[in-house]
């Protein structure tokens, strides 16, 4: 297992745009944008020690029950991306967390992807505690992040404003 990064927020996910990635309008679909965030999660899991060898070793796996994206600008083929993320809350069994994509050479921030991330155990499929080893890296991890400003695009709600 590696040794977690305790960086506040997590900033070690990088990332570029393929052109596979690109839609008839010139810049990143938006469904690739969460591919993109996706492999994001994969570098959490693997810092919280949940990663594909956790599911490999059928001891659980994680499930992302909720999911929130914001498009802020766009990012075009070969762009270099920078993916941070925080923790913003756990309980037993789950972490709410946030990543933040920046363009990684120009700085501005593209999109955001608010998530829930479940444990579940290989055997039942079923929601469980995290490990005694994820939890305490969770812990860490979120006692790192408390300091940090909880970003404006945590905790939005769509819809449409009426006067």
């Amino acid at each position: 297992m590696i040794e977690p990064d305790l960086g506040a927020p997590l900033d070690i996910h990088r990332a570029t745009v393929l052109p596979k990635w690109i839609d008839w309008n010139g810049h990143m679909n938006v469904g690739f944008y969460v591919v993109a965030f996706d492999k994001a999660t994969d570098t959490l899991c693997n810092q919280l020690g949940v990663g594909w060898e956790y599911t490999r070793e059928k001891i659980g796996m994680t499930f992302v029950l909720e999911a929130h994206v914001t498009y802020d600008r766009e990012v075009k083929e070969g762009d270099p991306l920078r993916i941070t993320t925080q923790l913003l809350d756990h309980d037993a069994k789950r972490v709410h967390y946030i990543h933040a994509m920046y363009h990684a050479t120009e700085g501005y921030l593209a999109a955001t992807n608010e998530l829930m991330l479940m444990n579940i155990d290989y055997a039942t499929r079923r929601s469980a505690p995290w490990p005694d080893w994820a939890m305490q890296r969770i812990e860490r991890m979120t006692t790192n992040h408390r300091h940090l400003t909880k970003p404006a695009q945590a905790g939005r709600l769509i819809g449409i404003k009426r006067k």
